[in-house]
């Protein structure tokens, strides 16, 4: 049985201040370039959350990446990037909707003296994103691993083919911190007293959505832990899953549940709680404890953790099944 522990800092001074120091850094981009913000971007980490109105002071803050494109539209689906190899997801469209290439290449650029100055050749990474679509076809994602050695400017960028036999270049623009915010790859997971069945009147008090399946509620975070096997963890709200980067984590968290029997125990922790009393409204929410705990300032979080209680992947928004299962077969490997 494990006897570490790791206690994290005040995730939301962390987060604060890294998206403090993302807009300063940012200041320095240059004008001759069209710079658009997805629109999605343009909401504050508190927003993007439905967060209430007692958290809207990050609600002012700027959004901490930025899009140059005149053609393509592109949301950061991983803005919470620190130093070392990160999972980097975008979403691509464009007037005609979703893109879907079944493999974009990305590449890396990391600008020591500003975005006016030329990158350093040196650390440019080129890697091969592939296309996952969500469920119900609507939404989808291309990701990859990409290495980001050191903190500061990075930007990350693609051509795109277009109908008419040319290219369409796209970059976003984004701040590399040194740690990231939220509980990271390597980390002891923390203990968490999330709430289970045994806990509560009905299951209707642990999650908002209409998929209610009572495995995802038998064991609290910490008692997962000591069971000292492999574990996936969900945060999310399913009623309220409703930009890009979204989609049904919580099912396909059901879905493998079945599959990895009792090879991986499943843990789902909705944003809020209370979900039995928002009923669609969401001034009447309150948020769990457990974000701050974790870090975790965006709609859906993916943790899986090994046997010995250290996180072995980390998906910040929707993670496609495929994704999952091949994360999952990885840690089941090594556990």
């Amino acid at each position: 049985m494990r006897k570490s522990s790791w206690i994290r800092p005040n995730a939301r001074l962390a987060m604060l201040l890294a998206v403090l120091a993302s807009i300063a850094l940012t200041a320095c981009a240059s004008d001759d370039l069209k710079e658009v913000a997805s629109p999605d971007s343009t909401q504050s980490s508190v927003q993007q959350l439905g967060l209430p109105s007692g958290l809207s002071s990050f609600a002012s803050l700027e959004p901490n990446w930025t899009v140059i494109s005149e053609e393509i539209d592109l949301e950061l689906a991983t803005p919470d990037l620190g130093v070392g190899v990160q999972r980097f997801g975008v979403v691509l469209s464009d007037d005609s909707g979703l893109i879907k290439f079944p493999v974009v290449r990305l590449t890396s650029n990391y600008f020591p003296n500003g975005y006016n100055s030329e990158p350093d050749p040196t650390l440019s990474v080129t890697a091969s994103a592939r296309f996952y679509e969500f469920p119900f076809v609507t939404r989808g994602i291309h990701s990859t691993d990409l290495m980001f050695d050191r903190a500061g400017l990075w930007s990350v960028s693609a051509q795109i083919p277009r109908p008419d036999g040319s290219t369409a270049p796209v970059e976003v623009r984004f701040t590399v911190a040194e740690i990231a915010a939220s509980v990271t790859v390597g980390q002891q997971a923390p203990a968490s007293a999330s709430r289970t069945l045994s806990e509560v009147g009905s299951i209707r008090e642990l999650t908002t959505g209409s998929h209610r399946d009572p495995d995802l509620y038998t064991y609290s975070i910490a008692d997962a832990l000591e069971r000292d096997r492999p574990l996936l963890i969900v945060f999310a709200s399913p009623a309220f899953c409703t930009n890009a980067v979204c989609g049904p984590q919580v099912e396909i968290a059901s879905e493998l549940r079945e599959v990895y029997g009792d090879q991986v125990d499943f843990v789902h922790v909705d944003l809020y709680s209370n979900p039995h009393e928002i009923q669609g409204d969401l001034s009447l929410a309150i948020l769990t404890p457990l974000l701050e705990e974790w870090g975790l300032s965006s709609q859906e979080w993916t943790f899986i953790v090994d046997s010995e209680g250290v996180v072995t992947h980390r998906f910040e928004n929707f993670a496609p099944k495929p994704e999952l299962i091949e994360a999952l077969d990885q840690t089941v490997s090594m556990s």
